[in-house]
């Protein structure tokens, strides 16, 4: 059943606050939050200005001639928007990070596959995306990679609006087995009785229940169908792309990996019947330090979700409680990338979210109680942030310097959106903030160069070394547009880099905690899946060390609850570490 709204010029100014959201005027923030940085807020550090940090983009240089296909042929339909995502991995097994690009073609009988690209070790790439199985067209949004069957290769799950696709890693051969693994995801009916497949955003493998088998979460957006497509408009003339807010959410679904190739879907079992959301990115953690892995779920224009593990396969869904389901005001805003990491390096967890533009970013700081407050404020990210609209986003220690700094990517729903919001661009320059010490990070995207000074519509956003220099390169890519690629040429400081092999069947050591004693600091790191936007960064563990030359104690908590140590790790190289046999090998950076 079609469905028919028109909505005029000034109305339409008011939706767009958030992928649907009814638009307010941004409160201006207070003076406190535009007043430039104090000493106060930088104590410990040797400098109050973020360094000059050079990225270079290498992408077209480097063999990488990508250009997403949004499937557009003038329907302005709502999923043109929103792909699509990117991944960081090593397909081959040779160690160096090979690049996966969504693609999202496919309307109208268009054909526009994925693409995967061979790191050949020396900063060139090579297409292998044929011999490598992907000869399919899909809508596809994201991707999630991980070892699911224990085989020692690493497989791809990508979501799609459509049936997903469980990419099983034969020997550099991809074959899709989702249908008789059982996690190609259901179907819903519309009013006039015709099956729709779901449409699914963000996806992580983890260890649900402790048996070792890596099972998977797979979000999912609003059910939306060109049959029920819903008529807006700017002008009262022509269509514009629609919001959210119009459609009905669609619950996540998790499915428990047997071990033998099949997953059964626990959703409900586990307690994430949750059909109110409208997801977009998913990041996982452990909140509580009690070995359970724990979930944050975004949701556009409803209440983000915090998903605690309580044990034994089940979760409670707490987001309202903890406080991030809405923002101060009482509004949910439009929630798209995520991440979690410890801003100032005492254990204490921070969320960031980013939301729609005129919706300053959200970093949630954990407080007493299980309670998070948005610390955007005091981290000085609020003025910086109120335009942009970000869908990408990640931590990272780009300098190495033992602090995690934040990178977004950023870029509109709606081509027009200048015509009605004067402010707001269609294309928006990506940004990048220092972590300056005492929770604040400080925007130091004109100090790198390049593609952080130029407009973009930017979508999914991945972070790993490809160089295998030390430092973390930067992997984005663009809604109808180029995938780019970001070299980081430092100057940064040492760095010490992990690659955790567990136990089987969990040989990624999905889950696996490492605490970093580096002097009178401790960094804290998980190997993880999700987080960003419909993206994938390398599982690599990199610690930043400034000008020290030794981290003086590592801890791992593998995921089984096994505690092991290691004294004294030198900068300057990659090392392999084994659960229960400790360091088995290393590789110098390459300098």
């Amino acid at each position: 059943m079609k469905f028919f709204l028109r909505i005029t010029l000034l109305a339409c100014v008011a939706f767009f606050q958030g992928c649907g959201q009814q638009e307010t005027e941004a409160p201006t923030p207070t003076s406190e939050y535009t007043r430039r940085p104090t000493a106060d807020y930088a104590v410990g550090r040797g400098q109050r200005e973020a360094p000059a940090v050079r990225f270079v983009e290498t992408a077209a240089a480097a063999g990488i001639e990508f250009k997403h296909d949004n499937g557009a042929r003038g329907d302005r339909w709502m999923p043109e928007t929103m792909g699509s995502g990117c991944a960081l991995f090593d397909y081959d097994g040779d160690g160096a990070l090979d690049v996966l690009l969504v693609n999202s073609g496919g309307w109208h009988g268009g054909s526009s596959p994925s693409r995967l690209y061979r790191n050949l070790g020396d900063g060139n790439f090579v297409d292998v995306s044929d011999p490598a199985g992907f000869d399919f067209t899909v809508y596809g949004m994201g991707a999630t990679v991980a070892d699911y069957d224990a085989d020692g290769d690493a497989d791809i799950y990508l979501t799609t609006l459509g049936p997903n696709l469980l990419l099983r890693n034969d020997e550099g051969h991809f074959v899709d087995v989702a249908e008789a693994a059982g996690v190609a995801g259901p179907t819903w009916n519309d009013d006039a009785g015709n099956q729709n497949p779901e449409w699914s955003t963000g996806a992580a493998w983890f260890d649900v229940d402790g048996d070792g088998w890596l099972d998977l979460l797979a979000t999912n957006y609003v059910r939306w169908s060109p049959g029920t497509d819903i008529y807006t408009s700017l002008d009262g003339k022509e269509k514009s792309y629609a919001t959210p807010q119009q459609y009905p959410g669609s619950t996540p679904r998790l499915y428990r990996n047997l071990g033998d190739g099949r997953f059964e879907e626990i959703t409900e079992a586990a307690g994430l019947l949750l059909p109110g959301g409208k997801s977009m990115g998913v990041a996982m953690t452990d909140f509580e330090g009690d070995g359970l892995v724990d979930i944050v779920v975004t949701n556009d224009t409803q209440p983000n979700f915090l998903l605690q593990n309580v044990g034994a396969g089940r979760f409670e869904e707490r987001g309202l409680a903890a406080g991030i389901g809405y923002d101060e005001t009482g509004r949910a805003k439009a929630g798209m990338g995520v991440d979690i990491a410890s801003v100032e390096n005492d254990g204490v967890l921070s969320i960031a979210i980013g939301n729609f533009s005129r919706e300053a970013l959200s970093l949630y700081r954990q407080a007493a109680g299980g309670v998070f407050v948005d610390a955007a404020g005091k981290a000085r990210l609020v003025q910086s942030t109120l335009r942009p609209l970000t869908f990408g986003l990640r931590f990272f220690d780009y300098d190495l310097d033992g602090l995690q700094d934040l990178i977004l990517a950023n870029g509109h729903i709606e081509p027009g959106i200048n015509s009605v919001q004067k402010e707001i661009d269609y294309a928006q320059a990506p940004q990048l903030f220092w972590n300056a010490g005492g929770g604040q990070l400080l925007d130091a995207s004109e100090k790198t160069g390049g593609l952080f000074l130029r407009p973009l519509v930017a979508r999914g956003l991945a972070v790993g070394d490809l160089d295998a220099d030390g430092d973390l390169d930067v992997l984005m890519s663009s809604n109808s547009g180029s995938a780019y690629l970001l070299r980081n040429d430092g100057p940064t400081g040492n760095a010490v880099a992990l690659d955790l092999t567990g136990s089987a069947p969990n040989l990624d050591a999905i889950g696996a905690v490492v605490k970093a004693t580096v002097g009178d600091q401790l960094q804290t790191r998980m190997v993880r899946t999700g987080s960003s936007y419909l993206s994938h960064s390398s599982t690599t563990l990199t610690f930043g060390l400034g000008k020290r030359e030794r981290i003086d104690r590592l801890q791992i908590r593998w995921p089984d609850g096994s505690l092991e140590e290691l004294q004294s790790v030198a900068v300057g190289a990659r090392y392999e570490i084994v659960q229960g046999k400790g360091i088995v090998g290393n590789k110098a950076f390459v300098r």
